[in-house]
């Protein structure tokens, strides 16, 4: 990194709540010791390489706004140099301990599948050398299997032999690559894995193909000896009409039903977890609660909008709920808080990029800090666990247990008589929550 990209822009410091400068951390103290282990090593927040690197601010209607100086030149390989460059200076400044990429967004595509890998191999080579020379790692790895127009109708659920082949071959690769740099994951999100009529579709053969694609990329994987976590990141509606990734509960049935449960977690998004109708809470609850919970991309979208806006998520109430579940299920494991979001289309100043990061690493921060707070005072389980008390002796006992029946769940009803009624103070809770939000409760 002989060129500063960044110029004027310093390394962001940890100043306390009452600091009033905009280029500062507020609550994200990396070096804050708390349980035993630092802020930095709780968190685990990565910058994602597509949106604050190769996003330009294009959106449907219009074309990019946002350029940055290092994107001049006619060879696009010493763009994607300068560029790879100035994303590292950005994590050293932010004190982001990772970055995440697709194959694609760091390495030009060439002619051929030969040249595109020898390009890669290029970037790969820097990437290596950056990492060692700064300390940032990366979380995951993965292939964009969705921008060629090969990939139009999709990728291993694609009609076409040739395509399936063609993308088996890109994750071969970005495995490699994945391992190579250290990798501590490797994400498959089916960008284009769904359809958009069925009237052209065989649906169940299109899954099994999918199904196939995963067992040999587990395969490939051990025959090269990465041992990385195999991540899903379900996304609902976009860009098909219909993904066979909607959700988490989807995505499980579709692990399970072809032996794959074993080798994959999820990696939830919260924009994507609005797009299905869930929060974010409970696409983390479903995943915990089968024990598939591995890492998080941490955005959010507009309520007013019906697409993956991908916005920095500054809502704290929100992220505090997500990171109590996130604190239940026992943390993130090798996974992280991916930052896969993206500044506005007319924010198109490079401190601009520091500002939303800066606001994004603050409030889960925060939350963090709030969440472990709630779970170690323990008011809310105490709560869920008395409204479920009735199971835990006498015949609710033996239904959790499945030691009785239809038959003696009668006599039971016939003797007892009506159930009482009891609240479930739902407005009480969420006060509750709010005292702990607002730090009333210390």
């Amino acid at each position: 990194m002989a060129k500063e990209h960044f110029g004027g822009i310093p390394k962001i410091l940890y100043e306390g709540p009452q600091s009033r400068r905009a280029l500062a951390f507020r609550h994200y103290d990396p070096a804050q010791v708390i349980d035993g282990r630092t802020l930095s090593e709780h968190l685990r927040f990565s910058v994602a390489f597509w949106h604050s690197f190769r996003g330009t601010g294009t959106d449907v209607f219009g074309s990019g706004t946002i350029f940055r100086p290092w994107e001049s030149g006619n060879d696009p390989l010493a763009v994607a140099q300068a560029r790879l460059d100035a994303a590292f200076e950005f994590n050293v400044k932010m004190q982001a301990p990772f970055w995440c990429f697709h194959d694609r967004d760091i390495a030009p595509e060439g002619n051929t599948l030969r040249e595109t890998n020898r390009l890669l191999d290029i970037l790969v080579a820097q990437a290596k050398a950056l990492q060692r020379d700064t300390g940032v790692r990366l979380l995951w790895g993965t292939a964009n299997l969705f921008s060629h127009p090969r990939y139009m109708s999709g990728a291993a659920t694609n009609p076409d032999a040739g395509v399936f082949a063609h993308a088996a071959a890109q994750v071969k690769k970005a495995l490699e690559v994945t391992l190579e740099l250290g990798g501590d994951n490797y994400v498959f999100w089916g960008g284009r894995e769904g359809y958009e009529t069925l009237l052209n579709t065989d649906l169940k053969r299109e899954q099994a193909h999918l199904a196939a694609f995963l067992h040999m990329a587990v395969e490939y994987a051990a025959e090269i000896g990465f041992t990385g976590q195999f991540l899903i990141e379900p996304k609902p509606k976009e860009p098909t009409k219909h993904q066979y990734d909607f959700d988490v509960a989807a995505g499980i049935a579709f692990l399970r039903t072809h032996g794959l449960d074993k080798y994959f977690k999820f990696n939830i998004e919260t924009n994507h977890a609005t797009l299905a109708g869930h929060t974010f809470q409970h696409e983390i609850e479903t995943a915990a609660a089968h024990g598939l919970l591995g890492s998080v991309d941490a955005n959010t979208g507009d309520a007013q909008l019906g697409w993956d806006t991908d916005q920095f998520n500054t809502d704290v109430r929100e992220l505090t709920v997500a990171m109590m579940s996130i604190l239940r299920a026992g943390g993130l494991g090798r996974g992280g808080l991916n930052f896969d979001a993206k500044l506005r289309r007319p924010s198109i100043d490079p401190e601009d990029l520091f500002h939303a990061h800066i606001g994004g690493f603050d409030a889960y921060a925060l939350a963090f800090k709030i969440a472990r707070q709630v779970v170690a005072d323990g008011v809310f389980e105490k709560f869920v666990a008395q409204r479920y008390a009735s199971y835990d002796s006498g015949v609710g006992r033996d239904i959790a247990a499945r030691r009785t029946s239809f038959r003696e769940l009668e006599q039971v009803a016939l003797t007892a008589g009506e159930p009482v009624p009891r609240s479930g103070k739902q407005e009480y809770l969420e006060n509750l929550l709010m005292q702990y939000v607002h730090g009333e409760r210390r």
